[in-house]
């Protein structure tokens, strides 16, 4: 089936649309076993399937080293380049070897410990040192999924995208039906491995051709590169997941494992429709942003991708509140806690959407500096706010805080990339 002319002569429209009917399908899917879980494991279940994502999404980041965003730029950059792609990805082989050796042996002797630390019990060691034995896995997924991206192979990625979830959504409801909430976190555990067998079939004749080296050599050029997106990869990626780990346990002691599961579910919710943006932002944003080398084609791309998407968002977004109690009662039956955080998370999810476009600049450009500070701002920002607002409003101070942090954070932003800009025009005219 053809798309409408209008679609497929617009390319963030084209990503936006083809990305829409994967989503669509995982909604459907999604709601269903987001419903299944919570008549099921209840908000106690559900707060800890919360911390084995947030779980896995950092071994994403400690087992290639955070060098995703650099697999996609210079992939986007040297796609054309054999010999540049042969030393990058000669370089990037070193680090997934690093990074996946530091993070198995620390998960597997530390299993006692994470267990404890993550569902306070000792029920689940043997669920950290199964993710000790996949780590390796979960990186060699991740780096192949930064080739699909910098190649912008939107057609095959959503391919991916979608037969991935639905093999994971099967395991899961194997896992739920044979071992209970012990059997969804191993489930959850081995969502990276079904993606990388997925990757392997769709895509493994085109990663042929892209990927291959002689030997694995350090390349200093690449090496310097990749550590800046190291640095900004644990900010972005494993802080953020770390933070949200601990929001969770700060919920629970203060409040109790219900309010964290509320929490957990509405995060969830959000993530299923920040997923549209997921793919537009690795497979359109980032390696155009990559490319674009003035002031005036950035702002005319951002507002180009401003004026496509985020009319469309809102209004998904108003349509998720005025449905809300419908929505709680469909898919969390008795998690009617959950009903005022709806305001302040899309709130705040609208103006996150608006404030990620523009900071993909700084990981477009390689802007180390401007990354670090803004996130940790972000970061602090979130946590702080989360910590005051809890002792006033309960569980509703989490999702005001995140709102006015991205608030904050979008005025932040700006301000960093005119200054950049502005800096960069001296440096023309001189």
């Amino acid at each position: 089936m053809k798309l409408p002319k209008f679609i497929s002569n617009n390319t963030v429209l084209k990503i936006t649309s083809l990305n829409a009917v994967v989503i669509f399908i995982r909604l459907v899917v999604s709601v269903f076993i987001q419903r299944l879980l919570a008549v099921t494991v209840g908000e106690a279940g559900i707060a800890n399937i919360g911390q084995i994502r947030n779980l896995l999404a950092m071994l994403t980041t400690t087992s290639t080293l955070g060098v995703f965003s650099g697999v996609v730029k210079y992939v986007a950059q040297f796609k054309e380049d054999q010999p540049e792609l042969s030393k990058l990805f000669s370089t990037v082989t070193l680090f997934v070897v690093i990074g996946s050796i530091v993070s198995s042996v620390i998960l597997f002797f530390g299993a006692s410990y994470f267990s404890e630390s993550v569902f306070y019990s000792q029920n689940y060691n043997y669920v950290f040192q199964l993710l000790a034995v996949i780590v390796p896995f979960i990186a060699v997924n991740r780096v192949v999924n930064g080739v699909v991206s910098g190649l912008s192979d939107y057609k095959r990625y959503a391919k991916i995208e979608l037969i991935s979830y639905l093999l994971g959504a099967a395991a899961l409801l194997i896992g739920l039906y044979s071992k209970d909430i012990k059997g969804v976190i191993v489930a959850i555990a081995l969502a990276p491995l079904i993606q990388l067998i997925v990757l392997a079939f769709v895509f493994g004749k085109t990663l042929k051709r892209y990927v291959h080296f002689n030997s694995i050599q350090l390349n200093f050029y690449y090496r310097n590169k990749l550590l800046a997106f190291t640095l900004m990869s644990f900010i972005s990626s494993f802080l953020i997941n770390y933070i949200e780990l601990d929001v969770r346990s700060l919920v629970t002691e203060e409040l109790n494992i219900n309010e964290a599961g509320y929490w957990t579910a509405m995060s969830f919710i959000s993530k299923n429709y920040m997923v549209f943006a997921t793919g537009l932002f690795t497979l359109y944003v980032l390696p155009k942003f990559a490319n674009i080398t003035n002031k005036v084609e950035f702002k005319q791309e951002v507002l180009n991708i401003y004026k496509t998407i985020l009319p469309i968002f809102a209004l998904g977004m108003l349509l998720v509140y005025f449905l809300r109690n419908l929505i709680i009662e469909f898919v969390y039956p008795d998690f009617t806690g959950m009903e005022p955080l709806f305001k302040w998370q899309l709130l705040g999810d609208l103006v996150r959407l608006a404030s990620v476009v523009l900071a993909h600049q700084f990981l477009a450009k390689r802007l180390v500096k401007s990354f670090v500070i803004t996130e940790l701002v972000s970061l602090g920002l979130f946590f702080g706010l989360t910590k005051l607002f809890i002792s006033y409003y309960g569980t509703e101070g989490v999702v005001m805080a995140h709102f006015v942090r991205y608030i904050i954070y979008f005025i932040v932003v700006i301000m960093v990339i005119k200054n950049y800009y502005s800096k960069t025009d001296l440096e023309v005219q001189s």
